[in-house]
């Protein structure tokens, strides 16, 4: 209804319609005055709801994973759903299993494809100048024989396996392609015009693999067991356990500069169980079964105590809104959106990557690529009241490589002559990510940072609980409750 200004009303004499009013015209009038008042009523509303909402979600905790691919951020996820959402951890359990055989198939079939090039003779790919290459022996002489054919024979009933493996699994059964461009920043207006299609089997997100029970999708083909894959495996156990630990072939995988997944050899050096017809899936399985996601993956948690019991008016506790983006250099640009009121982002930059090259850009360090993306979130004016914590993760692949001989000064000039161990090197990268934060953020704040290895769950709970209680008291602070 429009409203009608009393006498009293100061504003009286400017609402009074012009003596000389003709009915059209006090018609038109009419109702250019009702669509403004709907207009005032909408806006009203639209306040209303958005007060209500803030007010429904001041417990509400947004958290964002970054950092590059294969940093470790599905990891940290994993980690955070099996410490705060056993329930629906236990409901995924079985769903895992098809993952894990994938994991292991695909690193049997990687392999059978070095033995393939050994015996035709075909000469090792040239090394990368910028690669390390401490640990290749080309003195070691281990000649590949009869017997290597022979597995190769027995185990190429896996190539079907995988097959069927991907089909079970469903979305992404092809190689991703992406028409996106790449940048190294979220905030980049200009994008590199070199674009890679990526090789690796990838899923949307967990979701697409698993349904509400925890079940893989079942198989479009009525009647097709679930175990039938299962018996294959068994069956090509020994032949699987008698290839990876061959000389020959580790040998000719160091040649050739073969890089497996980081999971790999756990699972490999576990065939026994792991290739068995009863195998259950562990928790340490599913932390480190690699399945890629290209889509954003969003999880909530529920803390029903955090570093106080009841936080002041609350009744509810938190709840935890975790995303999970694609690190990619063609996912960056999807980053944007999920900035907005973001409370926390948990950042990670693997310390063991100073010698490797980006997937999707092999011009650019791995280690470069993450300062690079570390400044950029410091310096962003969307994020100048975010609260930071940098996980300087894969502690363990950095003491595994320096173990080899290989030199951190060798990649990293900077690093001087400081001693080629896992202690000095992170503490000389976290004093340089510190550095960056200090100088490139707009505001003060404080920056935690942690040395991580999430595959280590005993560990990485600790660290999460720190994490959590850390996020929780800070964000009290900030809506002033403590």
């Amino acid at each position: 209804m429009v409203h009608v200004p009393v006498p009293t009303d100061p504003f009286f004499e400017l609402m009074q319609p012009p003596l000389d009013e003709t009915p059209a015209q006090a018609t038109a009038r009419r109702q250019r005055e009702l669509d403004a008042q709907l207009h005032s009523e909408a806006i009203d509303e639209s306040i209303k709801q958005e007060r209500e909402l803030a007010k429904k979600e001041k417990n509400v905790v947004k958290v964002l994973l970054l950092g590059q691919s294969e940093s470790g951020k599905s990891t940290t996820l994993k980690n955070f759903r099996m410490q705060y959402a056993r329930d629906d951890w236990e409901k995924e359990r079985h769903g895992w299993r098809t993952v894990v055989q994938l994991n292991i198939v695909r690193s049997i079939i990687t392999i059978l494809g070095i033995i393939e090039a050994e015996l035709n003779g075909d000469p090792p790919a040239e090394l990368d100048d910028n690669e390390s290459t401490s640990q290749v022996d080309d003195t070691e002489d281990a000649p590949f024989g009869e017997q290597h054919r022979v597995l190769t024979i027995r185990l190429s009933a896996l190539h079907g396996v995988e097959m069927e493996l991907k089909r079970r699994l469903g979305t992404g059964s092809e190689p991703v392609q992406t028409d996106q461009p790449m940048v190294a920043t979220p905030f980049d207006a200009d994008a590199s015009n070199l674009r890679r299609a990526a090789s690796e089997f990838a899923v949307r997100s967990w979701r697409d693999v698993l349904d509400p029970e925890g079940r893989p999708i079942p198989p479009a083909e009525p009647g097709a067991e679930l175990d039938t894959l299962s018996d294959v495996i068994f069956g090509c156990k020994d032949d699987m356990i008698a290839l990876w630990n061959d000389r020959s072939v580790r040998v000719a995988l160091r040649r050739r500069k073969l890089r497996l997944p980081d999971s790999a050899g756990f699972f490999l050096n576990d065939l026994e169980r792991i290739a068995s017809r009863d195998y259950v899936v562990s928790d340490n399985d599913i932390v480190r079964a690699r399945l890629r996601t290209v889509g954003i993956q969003e999880y909530r948690l529920n803390f029903k105590h955090g570093p106080f019991d009841k936080p002041k008016g609350k009744e509810t506790g938190w709840e935890w809104r975790i995303f999970d983006v694609g690190g990619c250099r063609t996912n960056r640009t999807a980053w944007l959106p999920f900035f907005d009121n973001v409370n926390a982002i948990i950042f990670l930059s693997p310390v063991s990557v100073f010698d490797q090259r980006l997937e999707e850009d092999p011009r650019v360090n791995r280690l470069e690529d993450s300062i690079i993306l570390w400044t950029s979130i410091c310096q962003s004016t969307l994020l100048a009241k975010t609260q930071l914590i940098l996980f300087l993760n894969k502690c363990d692949l950095l003491r595994r490589k320096l173990k080899r001989g290989i030199q951190v000064q060798a990649f990293l000039p900077s690093y001087g002559n400081r001693p080629n161990e896992v202690i000095p090197v992170v503490k000389y990268l976290r004093e340089k990510f510190k550095d960056i934060q200090k100088q490139s953020s707009r505001e003060v704040r404080s920056t935690y940072i942690y040395p991580t290895t999430v595959t280590d769950t005993e560990a990485t709970a600790v660290t999460l609980e720190s994490v959590r209680d850390g996020v929780l008291r800070e964000n009290l602070a900030t809506s002033q409750l403590i």
